[in-house]
This record gives C-alpha cells, sequence and structure tokens, in this order.
C-alpha cells in the first residue's frame, strides 16, 4: 500500500530526525482540511531505516495541523530527511577513527615490544662479547691486563667529566675547564701502568693531584672549589681505586698450590706458575660480582614490593637479598673448585665484601647520574650504556677484594 511520511509531532522529532510513516488509506484526513494540498506539494516518499509509529498517535497530530502549516512541515520534515545521511555519515567516520585509533594502538604495542625483545638481544650478545673478553684478559694477566684496565679506566673517566659538565650538574656548581678533564682522563688511564711497573700508586697519585690543584689555581678565570672537588674525586673514583685490581690480580704472585685447575694448565699458557693467588681472587670476585647483579636484577623482577633507597627508584630490598645470597653462595661454591680459601668461613665473608662493594659502587654512579639528569653514563656499549654502567660494581670492589687478601688472610689463605 502507498504510504505518506509525516511528522508524528512536531515539537519532539524535529530534532532527533524521526519520522513516521502514514497509509493512504488515512489522507481522507489530510482531504478533510479547508484547504487541500497543492500538485506540487506531492507525497514525500518514505526514507529507508525509519520505524513506523502508532497511527493513532500519528493522526492526531495530523489532526491538529492547521492548512497553512502542513506545507511547512512537509518541508521541515524534507530537510531533516536530508540531514540524515549527514549524522549517519558523522557516526560512521567516528567509528572509523575508533577503528583507526585502536589499530594504531596495536601497532604501537607491537612496535613497542619488537624494541624490547632487540634490546634485548642487544643486551645478550654484547653481554656475552664482553664476558668472553674480559674472561681472556683476566685470564691473561701482566701488561695485557694492566693495559686493557688502563683503556676502560680512560672512557670511564671520560664519561664522569662529561657527567659534571651535564645541566644537571652544572645548574649548581661549576665544572673544572675541559681541557683539564682531558688531562685528568690521561692521568687515570697512566694510573694502573705505574701501579703495574713500581707496585704502589701512593706517590704517583699525590703529584698527579698537585699538578691539577695548581692547574686550576692558575686558570684565567676565578677559581671555583666545586671545581678543585670534582676534579680530585674523578682522580680518586676514575683512577686510584681501579689500580687495586692490578694489584690484586698482578700483585700476588703466590702460586695456588690447592687449585686443580692449575695443576692441569697447560705448560705453553703458564703452566701450574701461572694460577696465582691473584688470579684466584680475582676469578672469585669478578664472578661474585657478577652472580650479585644477576640474582638481585631476578628478585626484584619476581619478588620486589620495598624500594631499597630513593638514589635508585628501581632497587628493592627484596633483590638486595637476593644478590646477597648469590653472591655469598658463588664465593663458596668457587672456592671449593679452586680449593681456595682453605676455610668456610673465609669465602662467606669474601662475598659479604664484594657484595657491599659492588652495591655501594653502584649506588655512588647512580647517584651521579641522578643530579646529571640522565639514565645512562653513555651510549658507547649498545644495550648497555656507558662503560661506568657496566663497571661502576667493579671501582670500590678492588680495593676490598685486594684489602682483605693481603691483610686477612695470613699467607694468602693457603
Amino acid at each position: 500500500m502507498p504510504t505518506l511520511l509525516v511528522p508524528m509531532a512536531t515539537t519532539s522529532y524535529l530534532g532527533t530526525g524521526r519520522y513516521k510513516l502514514l497509509p493512504l488509506s488515512l489522507s481522507s484526513s489530510l482531504r478533510a482540511c479547508p484547504c487541500p494540498p497543492s500538485p506540487s506539494e506531492a507525497p514525500i516518499p518514505a526514507w529507508p531505516g525509519l520505524r513506523v509509529c502508532n497511527l493513532s498517535l500519528v493522526h492526531r497530530a495530523v489532526l491538529r495541523l492547521g492548512p497553512s502549516r502542513v506545507s511547512a512541515h512537509r518541508r521541515v520534515v524534507t530537510s531533516v530527511a536530508r540531514a540524515e545521511p549527514d549524522r549517519l555519515g558523522e557516526e560512521n567516520a567516528k567509528q572509523e577513527v575508533d577503528k583507526e585509533k585502536t589499530l594504531l594502538a596495536k601497532e604501537d604495542s607491537a612496535l613497542e615490544h619488537q624494541q624490547k625483545a632487540s634490546q634485548l638481544k642487544k643486551r645478550i650478545v654484547f653481554g656475552l662479547g664482553i664476558g668472553i673478553t674480559v674472561g681472556g684478559v683476566v685470564l691473561a694477566g701482566g701488561w695485557v691486563f694492566t693495559v686493557g684496565l688502563a683503556a676502560a679506566v680512560f672512557l670511564g673517566s671520560r664519561e664522569y667529566f662529561e657527567l659534571v659538565r651535564s645541566r644537571g650538574i652544572t645548574a649548581g656548581m661549576t665544572p673544572p675547564p675541559r681541557y683539564l678533564s682531558r688531562v685528568c682522563s690521561v692521568i687515570c688511564a697512566v694510573m694502573p701502568i705505574l701501579t703495574l711497573y713500581f707496585g704502589h700508586i701512593d706517590v704517583s697519585v699525590t703529584f698527579a693531584a698537585f699538578v691539577v690543584a695548581i692547574a686550576l689555581l692558575l686558570q684565567r678565570e676565578n677559581p671555583r672549589f666545586a671545581q678543585l672537588s670534582s676534579a680530585m674525586f674523578g682522580l680518586f673514583y676514575c683512577g686510584y681505586l681501579p689500580c687495586f685490581w692490578v694489584k690484586l690480580r698482578c700483585g700476588l704472585a703466590a702460586p695456588a698450590l690447592n687449585t686443580r685447575i692449575g695443576a692441569a694448565w697447560p705448560i705453553l699458557l703458564g703452566g701450574q706458575a701461572h694460577w696465582t693467588v691473584g688470579l684466584v681472587a680475582t676469578l672469585i670476585s669478578i664472578s661474585s660480582i657478577i652472580a650479585a647483579d644477576t640474582y638481585a636484577f631476578l628478585g626484584g623482577k619476581a619478588f620486589g614490593r620495598t624500594p631499597l633507597t630513593s638514589i635508585s627508584p628501581k632497587k628493592t630490598w627484596e633483590g638486595t637479598i637476593a644478590g646477597l645470597g648469590g653472591c655469598v653462595a658463588t664465593s663458596v661454591v668457587l672456592s671449593k673448585i679452586f680449593c681456595w680459601p682453605t676455610s668456610l668461613l673465609s669465602p662467606i665473608a669474601f662475598g659479604f665484601l664484594n657484595f657491599f662493594g659492588s652495591i655501594f659502587g653502584d649506588l655512588t654512579e647512580s647517584m651521579i647520574k641522578r643530579d646529571a639528569g640522565v639514565k645512562d653514563s653513555g651510549s658507547l656499549i649498545p644495550g648497555h650504556g656507558g662503560i661506568l654502567d657496566r663497571v661502576d660494581s667493579y671501582i670500590f670492589t678492588g680495593a676490598l677484594a685486594y684489602s682483605f687478601v693481603k691483610i686477612f688472610l695470613p699467607l694468602y689463605g693457603v
């Protein structure tokens, strides 16, 4: 049956665009109006998707329309009907935008996951490469170990003085001149070589500190105490402390006679005389530090709840306890393998000492980076940051390990 589109209620449907269909059998009600519709006012075709309302309500609404208002309402209904596709288009556009946002969020999540996987791959690859290289250098000892340590010290000191010159630190102090920072980096690199050659470093450090102080006092600009303090700490932190690793590895040359591995070591690679107390102590110390960092990371990820300190918010007490346990356990296990030290109490104390030295060095470098306002000390090692980010746990540990073996173990614990 042919139909006629009529508004159900003028005031309530103009804003919503809802239109109702009236059968032409009821068109007699419209013809009852004093003024019949003109030929130009043809019936408006039904718009697709419109709902049919209660016919009685439509009938009453149509009867209320006066003769002069029927045409006007038809024009309003026509304009609103034409606006309906625009409204539907806006809804479709919003749905498309929402879909695009969802797709972009998924793509960002996938990209972030891919970047994390790539970063982890880089860390593993370069970490293994560094570990193999360092292991070979430690086994070689002598000048190979010393020159390798001197190169690491030079790069680390360069990173330290760059941190000192960063915005976060320079906002509250005056850094040393750039030329003096470079001179200090060279002095720090020479210190391990002098330690191997002379067997001690005290006179060299004192002379270096004197030269740096004179250079600061005689500069053209007004000398500042902050310049002197940061330069002196750089000499101590980057130059003097690493020299104890040379004294530990190369200075303790007494053979580790109880070491089974040393007895089977090839003569072409040094034989049993190559396995000294210094080599065994260095291997145990470095391995304990690696275990401490690994177990602290895994324990913090799995059980970390309580923050350790505000200096490094990611470190937790749970991770610290796990790191301590891993460090002591590694020290005890390796002491059994190397048969050194002979007593059980000594490797336990050695493990505790290595752990506290490593965590203190880590927190010290974290404090410097926090004041500098940077995440990493550099970008030399992909996936790991700078040299200081990798060796911060070893800076103080060498001095503690050497002092423990030299002073507290009679005859080096043999």
